[in-house]
């Protein structure tokens, strides 16, 4: 292997390549835009599943939530399309049988977002979705704390009529500048003073829905608002190590059997299952990067195809050149590693071009994106040290490939042959 520190023979490579420029720079181009392609591709679906799993960020992937809806079957005495309502027993009855459930949060809303004015403060009024949660809900569904605090254990125990407020709430109902923190507001004729003011965790129109929400404690809400023992819908997270689909099998089971529903009635309870949602858009994700690189090496071969194809028309314009060089002794390893040698160098500098310039082109469109993903589903598209190495490799592994057929034509050559031909 002493040739690959000969200088005379990176001279002879640096001579071939150029010898015909136009051609080597075409060639070139194929290896430059199939890895710049690779490079582009594994950038955006990084963006994308960072802006998509950036959803995600804000609630508790082992969690599900439960309602009701109407029962589709008669059972026990009862008829079809009767109506279920949860209640705080069942809320109880769950935490007592169905350990697998580590968080049960009841929740209720009341009406009036998008609807009429329901919150005023002096002559501010605003329509937004007033929540009656448990302090639990920020396991759930996380929020980034502006002033003040959430709501606590106390507030639940005594009732206190208290509000933590979202941004947008905060911008219609005080002045730019002003403290809303020990301020009053009213919610349907009921003050609430304001204890803390939050920022959601969330992107899109999420974000802009949590950003006119207000939280209030549950049972001031249930108080306040005359809701008895009604519960909206559950918000429940399972215990570590146990799968989502476990517990809220558990929990719909012991509802049915509490209203008196049909075991085979799936659609009196509605639940939809934010762990599942979660694994699915993972396996979307994970099989748009393997078609990105089935796309983007097929692409690659394809440049790397017409560099052998080059190489081959090299090897035959060289034939008297080749056929004097064994004539006078040179082995053919020094043979085959000079054609192998031209074809690495000509697709590892066009590659490591490519893979240069898709990198930049995802930085500048990285820089070019709003501050934190704000209102977009495409966020931080870069590409891993490890894409790169394996591009890298890939690279080197091509370029061998792409140099073996004609090193293998190159020494099936005769010398006796080769130095007859014109």
């Amino acid at each position: 292997m002493h040739f690959l520190f000969d200088l005379d023979h990176w001279q002879e490579i640096k001579i071939a390549l150029l010898r015909n420029r136009l051609r080597t720079a075409l060639t070139a181009f194929g290896v430059f835009w199939g890895i710049f392609l690779l490079m582009v591709m594994l950038g955006s679906g990084t963006g994308l599943r960072n802006g998509t799993m950036q959803e995600f960020s804000g609630s508790a992937t082992n969690s599900f939530f439960v309602w009701t809806q109407r029962t589709q079957r008669p059972f026990a005495g009862f008829p079809a399309g009767r109506r279920l309502q949860l209640t705080t027993a069942d809320v109880q009855a769950i935490r007592d049988e169905v350990p697998e459930a580590e968080v049960v949060a009841p929740r209720n809303q009341l009406r009036g977002f998008g609807g009429g004015n329901n919150v005023t403060r002096g002559r501010r009024a605003g329509a937004f979705s007033v929540m009656g949660d448990y302090p639990e809900i920020m396991r759930i569904q996380s929020f980034k704390l502006e002033k003040g605090r959430f709501l606590n254990p106390p507030d639940l125990a005594e009732g206190r009529k208290v509000a933590v407020i979202g941004t947008r709430v905060l911008e219609v109902l005080f002045s730019r500048g002003e403290e809303p923190v020990g301020q009053s507001i009213v919610i349907n004729g009921i003050y609430f003073q304001v204890v803390g003011v939050f920022r959601s965790a969330r992107t899109g129109d999420a974000a802009d829905r949590d950003a006119q929400t207000i939280f209030v404690p549950f049972t001031a809400f249930q108080r306040a608002f005359n809701f008895g023992d009604r519960v909206g819908w559950l918000a429940i997270i399972s215990r570590e190590n146990v799968p989502a689909s476990v517990a809220e099998e558990k929990v719909l089971s012991l509802l049915r059997s509490r209203h008196k529903v049909a075991p085979d009635d799936r659609r009196a309870f509605g639940h939809w299952n934010l762990e599942k949602e979660f694994k699915a858009v993972q396996g979307l994700f994970q099989g748009i990067q393997l078609l990105v690189w089935l796309v983007g090496v097929g692409t690659l071969a394809a440049g790397v195809i017409g560099v052998s194809n080059i190489m081959l028309i090299i090897v035959k314009e060289r034939t008297k050149e080749i056929g004097i060089r064994r004539a006078v002794g040179a082995r053919p390893v020094a043979v085959a590693g000079q054609i192998v040698s031209e074809a690495v160098i000509l697709t590892g500098i066009s590659g490591y071009l490519g893979l240069v310039c898709g990198i930049a082109v995802m930085e500048g469109v990285r820089r070019l994106l709003p501050p934190g993903g704000a209102g977009t589903m495409f966020l931080n598209p870069d590409v891993g040290v490890p894409e790169a190495l394996s591009a890298l490799a890939i690279l080197i592994a091509a370029g061998v490939l792409a140099g073996l057929a004609p090193a293998q034509r190159a020494l099936a050559i005769s010398p006796t042959v080769a130095l007859r031909s014109e």
